[in-house]
């Protein structure tokens, strides 16, 4: 039997005993140097950066609109460009539009029409009141003011939808801004003509703003609403509003979204960042993947509990894998100033395991 084998025949007849109750391990130093095991101090890498998540950052649905032309015609006018701050009620654009006369034309006509059966319904009110006409029309009379009244109605409201002033013929049609916000787009030149609907500018209120998250199942999962998001790299900080209950099949990562309040105006929607996820009991912290084994199902690390000249205490302990990039992985159960172990693992989970009971 080599020196070697007898070295590390005890502890691993000593760890039958233990596996399933995950005791811990007094390794001495010959041991440890003959197993290559090496260990480091949790939250000493290099960078100092917890992991991160990719995110995009977006405007929340209820604080854009859009400014469309609401009839053909020809831009005769663009006020603004994209970055001005705009007010509700301010003209951004003028929209000459042949349509718009049209429009116009047919208000004055039904309106007209309109007034002149109601005149008709009042002769007629007063000559069956005095005898001089039968029921059936009167009955005729009042049917076709109630008609030219509801034409009269819908020919207005086109109008107003139009963004068309009732009442006045020509001129170019005034497009103004339904919030206040900044413009963030502008969707056509001047001199160009358009069809109804087209996009002219979309306009936002930039703070708050929402993050969209992709994060790994395994950590989704571990997520929950109203947990602090932290914009890598920054004081910039948020909160969870949503966790995605459906799964990228191509991706396999759910969907998070974060709102960011104070600290908004440094973003710019569509703008392509990281962020980390704070852990809920501040556990969070970043290791070499190297430092993680799998075992049934959970994964695990290697804390070295003790140490003395005597020797080092290992006691294996679950951890929750937050998010992976590279060579590393951010953690949730070990906290800085731990050491784990780095080498060697393969090793310690053969005593901790109990192989070769």
């Amino acid at each position: 039997m080599s020196s070697l084998f007898r070295l590390l025949a005890l502890p691993v007849l000593l760890s039958a005993s233990l596996a399933g109750a995950a005791e811990p391990l007094l390794l001495q130093p010959a041991q440890i140097k003959a197993l290559g095991i090496e260990t480091m101090l949790v939250g000493s890498s290099a960078d100092g950066r917890a992991g991160t998540l990719p995110a995009r950052v977006l405007v929340p649905n209820e604080q854009m609109r859009i400014v469309t032309a609401p009839v053909g015609g020809m831009i005769e006018s663009l006020s603004v460009a994209p970055g001005t701050s705009v007010r509700r009620g301010q003209v951004v654009a003028r929209l000459a539009s042949p349509q718009a006369l049209e429009l116009q034309r047919d208000v004055l006509q039904s309106s007209s029409q309109s007034a002149l059966m109601q005149q008709n319904l009042k002769r007629d009110e007063q000559l069956f009141s005095e005898g001089l006409i039968a029921e059936s029309r009167l009955q005729a009379t009042r049917a076709a003011a109630g008609q030219a009244a509801a034409q009269a109605s819908e020919r207005q409201q086109g109008l107003a939808m139009a963004g068309v002033t009732p009442g006045k013929l020509g001129g170019p049609l005034a497009l103004s801004s339904p919030i206040d916000g900044i413009v963030l787009e502008q969707g056509v030149q001047l001199g160009q003509r358009v069809d109804g609907s087209a996009l002219i500018y979309r306009i936002a209120k930039l703070s708050p703003l929402w993050l969209e998250i992709q994060a790994p199942l395994a950590v989704a999962s571990g997520l929950r609403e109203g947990m602090a998001v932290k914009i890598a790299g920054s004081e910039v900080s948020g909160k969870l509003i949503a966790v995605g209950r459906a799964v990228d099949p191509a991706s396999q990562t759910v969907l998070l979204r974060a709102v960011v309040g104070k600290g908004a105006e440094t973003l710019i929607p569509g703008q392509v960042i990281e962020v980390e996820v704070a852990s809920p009991n501040g556990t969070q912290q970043r290791l070499p993947a190297a430092a993680l084994i799998r075992e049934q199902g959970k994964t695990l690390v290697f804390v070295q509990t003790a140490s003395s000249d005597k020797g080092s205490t290992f006691t294996e302990r679950p951890v929750r894998v937050l998010s992976q990039g590279g060579d590393t992985v951010t953690v949730d159960g070990v906290t800085a100033n731990e050491r784990v172990a780095v080498k060697g693992l393969s090793g310690l989970k053969a005593m901790l395991t109990g192989v070769g009971k």
